[in-house]
């Protein structure tokens, strides 16, 4: 080898050709990315709900999303709705209540897990799994579970003269979702959810009533195919505890998506602090 050969072999060693180079730097960045059609699809019909913000559009949306994650959520419910089934074997009938704040504790926990689903649905990344929602929490595992229990007491006894639980259940329907992607703190994600609510109250109220229906329905399939099996509290827990877990899921992606069709509509105001408050933490 000459020394004028060294400079055409260090060309055909080194020389890639810049095009190359990007394509090589674009695939490293997109590894595990879902297809930008993927996001501006989800992005789409995100969007699509908080411009025809109706509680009609809000249920649509989380149906769909229903459809699609469907093993995964059903497959958490199961998990977490178990507590309630062994509740409502433990506690006596008096205690009816008692079980009635524990359903709602763990309705606004399991709440919490399913809107770190949406956040990344909404990104287009359509593959999480059980494991995924409960590492999604862990994070904030312990303020969701205080607000869970906060939530639960204050709505369980505004119930009992009605209107008051049915004010508290509307102004504090996203308390969870705002306590794991914007992590405000225990008591002011509860100010933070009224003030995402403030001015569109009626609308997620009457999401919240299909929503209602919807487990109703599954309750009242539930005490009907617990009769057929023999009647008893064992039957009958069991078939909730199921039937909940097809049903739950709705009533969580429903606050889910309350939550990000609430959010733009404030975010116009005030981009950067979300009112004051620390934007959402990307929970991946």
């Amino acid at each position: 080898m000459t020394a004028g050969d060294a400079p055409s072999h260090q060309s055909d060693r080194w020389d890639v050709p810049a095009a190359a180079l990007m394509a090589v730097r674009v695939g490293v960045r997109d590894v595990g990315r879902p297809p930008p059609t993927e996001r501006i699809r989800s992005r789409r019909e995100q969007r699509a709900v908080t411009e025809s913000f109706t509680a009609g559009t809000v249920i649509a949306r989380a149906f769909a999303i229903y459809r699609d994650q469907f093993g995964v959520l059903v497959g958490t419910a199961l998990l977490v709705f178990a507590v309630e089934a062994v509740a409502s074997l433990a506690l006596p009938g008096a205690l009816s209540i008692l079980a009635a704040v524990v359903s709602i504790i763990l309705t606004t926990f399991y709440q919490g897990m399913v809107v770190a689903l949406v956040s990344d649905v909404q990104d287009g990344r359509r593959d999480n799994s059980v494991g995924d929602l409960l590492r999604s929490v862990s994070p904030v595992v312990l303020p969701l579970i205080v607000v869970s229990f906060l939530a639960g007491i204050g709505i369980g006894l505004g119930f009992i003269p009605i209107a008051p639980g049915l004010y508290l259940l509307t102004i504090w329907a996203v308390v969870a979702p705002v306590c794991v992607l914007e992590r405000p703190g225990i008591l002011r994600s509860f100010g933070r959810s009224r003030e995402l609510v403030r001015g569109r109250a009626w609308t997620v109220f009457a999401a919240l009533v299909l929503v209602f229906l919807i487990v109703l329905a599954a309750g009242v399939v539930a005490g009907i195919v617990g009769v057929a099996l023999g009647g008893g509290d064992g039957p009958q827990a069991i078939a909730g505890w199921l039937l909940n877990a097809l049903a739950q899921p709705v009533a969580a992606l429903t606050a889910a998506v309350l939550y990000f069709a609430l959010r733009p509509r404030e975010a116009e105001s005030s981009a950067a602090t979300y009112g004051g408050f620390a934007p959402p933490v990307d929970p991946g």
